[in-house]
C-alpha cells in the first residue's frame, strides 16, 4: 500500500483519482483549504488523512504544514487542483493574475519543495495535471495559460533535478474535461454546457494511474489526453 497526496480531491479529476486509489487500498493524504473542508473529505474518503492549507496563499503553506504531521514517505504527489478566470489581457486585473498564478503554479512549487524529502525517501512520483492550455494559449486564456506554461516549466526542471534521486515526474495535459471547472468556463464563454461532449474525469484518472503504475525501469514524462467525441 502506497501513500499519495492529492490536491483538488473534492471534485472532478481529483475526486476520480482519489476514488480509484481508495478502491485499491492506498493511503490518501488530501489537502483542504480549511478544517470544515478537511472533515468533508475525510468523510467522503474513509481512512484518508488531511492537510489544511490554502493553495491561494502559498506563502503560508510552510507555516501551516509546520503545525501538522506530514507523511514520512510519499509514493506520489498529485497536483490536480486549479482555478480559471477568462478574459482579455486588457480586462484582467492584477488580482486575477496573482490568484491564478498562486493556485496553479506557485502552490504546486511550494508543495513540492515541502514534500521533496518524503518523495525522495520513497523514490516517489510527482504528477502535474496541466491542461491543453499549457501547450497553446488562445485569446481570453492568457492568465490561465501562463500559469499552466509555468507549471510545465516547473515539471520539466524538477524532472531533471530529481532524476538522480529516483523521483519520477509526469505532466498530464487533458483537453476539455467534464468537471465543475469546465462548467464555469462555459458560463464565462456564454455557452451551454453539455458534459457528455467532453472527456470523462475517469479517463484522465486512468492516465494518471497508468503513469503511477508504470514499472520502475521507465518513466512517462508527458501524456496528452484529447476528447474522443
Amino acid at each position: 500500500m502506497g501513500a499519495h497526496l492529492i490536491t483538488g480531491a473534492g471534485s472532478g479529476i481529483g475526486a476520480a483519482v482519489a476514488e480509484r486509489l481508495t478502491a485499491r487500498g492506498e493511503q490518501l493524504w488530501l489537502t483542504a483549504r480549511d478544517a470544515g473542508r478537511a472533515k468533508e473529505l475525510r468523510e467522503r474518503f474513509p481512512g484518508s488523512r488531511t492537510l489544511v492549507g490554502d493553495l491561494a496563499e502559498p506563502e503560508r503553506l510552510s507555516w501551516a504544514f509546520g503545525h501538522q504531521e506530514l507523511p514520512v514517505e510519499l509514493d506520489s504527489l498529485l497536483h490536480i487542483a486549479g482555478v480559471v478566470e477568462l478574459g482579455p489581457v486588457g480586462d484582467l486585473t492584477v488580482k486575477v493574475w496573482q490568484h491564478t498564478l498562486a493556485v496553479n503554479t506557485v502552490a504546486p512549487a511550494e508543495l513540492t519543495r515541502l514534500l521533496l524529502p518524503s518523495l525522495r525517501a520513497a523514490r516517489g512520483h510527482v504528477v502535474f495535471v496541466n491542461s491543453g492550455a499549457g501547450l497553446r494559449a488562445n485569446g481570453d486564456w492568457s492568465a490561465y495559460a501562463a500559469s499552466k506554461f509555468g507549471l510545465r516549466a516547473l515539471a520539466d526542471s524538477l524532472r531533471e533535478e530529481e532524476h538522480g534521486n529516483g523521483v519520477r515526474v509526469t505532466t498530464v495535459y487533458p483537453g476539455r474535461t467534464a468537471t465543475p471547472m469546465q462548467q464555469k468556463v462555459h458560463a464565462q464563454e456564454g455557452r451551454d454546457y453539455d458534459p457528455g461532449a467532453w472527456i470523462d474525469p475517469e479517463s484522465v484518472a486512468t492516465a494518471v494511474v497508468t503513469a503511477l503504475d508504470l514499472p520502475r525501469d521507465a518513466e512517462i514524462t508527458d501524456i496528452t489526453v484529447r476528447p474522443g467525441r
